[in-house]
């Protein structure tokens, strides 16, 4: 029987080692592992690495330079005018819900007004739909604008066309081979658009088409400025929670959306930061949005009505707000004991299954599967096997899910090269979602496996551990930190780094926490650090007292004592 993966595997290291980082640190005044990390990022001077540093609002792109982008705009100014009725089509999870937001907070700034439609993620499947359409009709919607959603809707457009009514579709999603006969067409993803940032999540699309409408206003600039930082606290939170790159336009996203959440004033963001256990005044990190935030958000979409938080950001009261904020809290609760009932369903089967070669790739599928957490639930099994994972929910003779890949397999290129097993489906590199009929998971099953048993290797389902720079104990202290944190905020494409000490030796006997985890301290040139290590219990033997080891750990924020803690990514023996 294969075994099945129930604690931190051990890892390839990839070790990053910039061959001359001495001109950088001197002219930043940086120590030299930190400039190593810029360096391999692909910031090699001092100017790029200020820009980097110093992330301004001044570097945002013009929003005209996105293809369609002025035809949106001239349509979205001319049915303000005239007063006619808006709709946006959004999407359920948090990149969907703060892109309604932010666009019909900017119509109704500009003294239109905007409805919106969001499916129920049960109920109505992903993306427009064509019966949505035909509902928007009947209330006497002459422009529906799409969020996070729509570049695959060609039937839900052309429908919309039949009725007399304009479309301009916003999404990031990668297009298929034609794209939707709408209005207009804003994606930066889209072939023919050479818009500089082409990794915006959908709130970062719909932040840029609301900055387009605020500067045709006439507003004085400092009020310009007020509403444009307001929006980008949503944003923020969706380019976080989509996990796009944190480079570039994104990371002037998200390094100001963040900042300004310590100051919000709208109750229901309040409230949701306060569920959070996110104080006012502090801003939260990448971490805190990403694992707190953010899954409150979603755990609407997943488990009830995205409605729900609509109405949060609507809320005029605090209590109201507060309200809210509890029920999404209890929500999420909810769709975490769903995901770990349906991730021990699948372990329970594999056991005695598997085969002693695992395949190179998995589809999952059952039935009473709640569909609204199969994507994570996906995401958790990928990184369990180290293999692209396909989670299916059966009903009604339909099954519908969502997949989740590993570094080097591109999920959206495999589904296109069986694309006649779907009814649909769509996504990106990372992670994507189908649905098909039953009779024919098997079939997808076969062909998801062999596409990727042709295009991987024996190393890719090994996980790798990238070091971005070697320390001693002694360099790590306030000031290293301090030095450290200039380069947040971490995510994709620009992780937190990982530090790697070499011939450390552990001097505590490893304690447990909570049956899952390690705490241990751990000694080099006289130096002690504490480490924590989620999820490594089972490796407890290789972090024995007098043990001599190599260590890769990150440093993070201590929520609890202030500056930092260390956290273990993987040990090995001594090399």
């Amino acid at each position: 029987m294969a075994s099945i993966r129930t604690t931190k595997p051990a890892k390839r290291w990839e070790v990053v080692a910039p061959s001359d980082v001495s001109a950088l640190a001197s002219e930043l005044e940086l120590p030299p592992a930190i400039a190593g990390i810029l360096i391999a990022r692909g910031i090699r001077t001092v100017e790029a690495a200020q820009v980097f540093l110093h992330p301004s609002l001044n570097d945002l792109h013009d929003p005209l330079l996105l293809r369609d982008m002025p035809i949106a705009i001239d349509r979205l100014r001319r049915a303000i005018a005239a007063g006619e009725r808006i709709e946006i089509h959004g999407d359920y999870d948090v990149d969907g819900t703060t892109s309604t937001v932010i666009l019909k907070t900017a119509i109704g700034l500009a003294g239109g007004r905007a409805d919106f439609w969001i499916p129920h993620r049960v109920k109505d499947g992903y993306g427009m739909r064509e019966s949505a359409v035909d509902l928007a009709a009947e209330r006497g919607v002459k422009l529906i604008i799409s969020v996070d959603t729509g570049i695959r809707a060609a039937a839900a457009v052309n429908r919309a066309r039949e009725l007399g009514i304009d479309v301009i579709v916003t999404d990031h999603h990668l297009p298929d081979q034609t794209l939707p006969a709408a209005l207009a067409v804003v994606n930066p993803n889209r072939l023919d658009c050479t818009y500089p940032e082409k990794n915006l999540c959908g709130a970062g699309v719909a932040f840029k088409l609301a900055q387009g409408l605020i500067e045709t206003l006439g507003w004085p600039k400092d009020k310009r400025d007020r509403m444009l930082a307001s929006f980008l606290k949503l944003a923020a939170i969706a380019t976080v929670a989509d996990v796009v790159p944190l480079t570039g336009e994104n990371r002037i996203i998200v390094s100001h959306g963040l900042r300004g959440l310590a100051h919000t004033r709208n109750p229901g963001l309040r409230a949701l930061l306060d569920a959070a256990g996110v104080p006012p005044g502090r801003a939260p990190n990448v971490g805190q949005v990403g694992f707190r935030i953010a899954p409150r958000i979603n755990a609407a979409g997943r488990m009830a009505s995205a409605d729900e938080v609509m109405q949060l950001f609507a809320a005029d009261g605090d209590e109201k707000a507060r309200a809210i904020a509890e029920r999404l809290t209890r929500l999420n609760t909810e769709r975490q004991d769903e995901e770990a009932r349906i991730i021990d369903e699948i372990l329970l089967d594999c056991e005695g299954h598997l085969p002693a070669e695992l395949p190179a790739a998995f589809v999952f599928a059952g039935e009473a599967w709640h569909r609204g957490v199969l994507g994570i639930v996906a995401s958790r099994l990928a990184e369990r096997f180290c293999r692209p994972t396909v989670v299916l929910g059966i009903e009604n003779g339909e099954a519908a899910g969502s997949a989740r890949s590993i570094r080097a397999f591109h999920l959206l290129e495999s589904l296109e090269s069986m694309r006649h097993l779907f009814v649909k489906f769509g996504g990106h590199r990372q992670a994507a979602g189908m649905t098909l009929e039953t009779a024919r998971v098997d079939e997808f099953r076969a062909a998801f496996a062999g596409f990727a048993a042709s295009v991987l290797r024996e190393e890719d389902f090994v996980p790798v551990q990238r070091v971005d720079a070697e320390v001693r104990f002694t360099d790590i202290n306030n000031s290293f930190w301090r030095q450290l944190s200039r380069l947040e905020p971490f995510g994709m494409g620009n992780s937190t780094p990982v530090l790697m000490a070499r011939g450390v030796e552990i001097v505590s006997e490893p304690e447990v926490m909570k049956e899952k985890h390690l705490k241990f301290s751990a000694s080099q040139g006289g130096r002690v650090i504490k480490f924590k290590a989620f999820g490594f219990v089972e490796r407890a033997a290789e972090v024995f007292r007098g043990a001599l080891v190599d260590l890769t750990f990150q440093m993070e924020a201590d929520d609890y004592w202030g500056g930092f803690c260390t956290k273990v990514c993987d040990v090995r023996p001594a090399s």
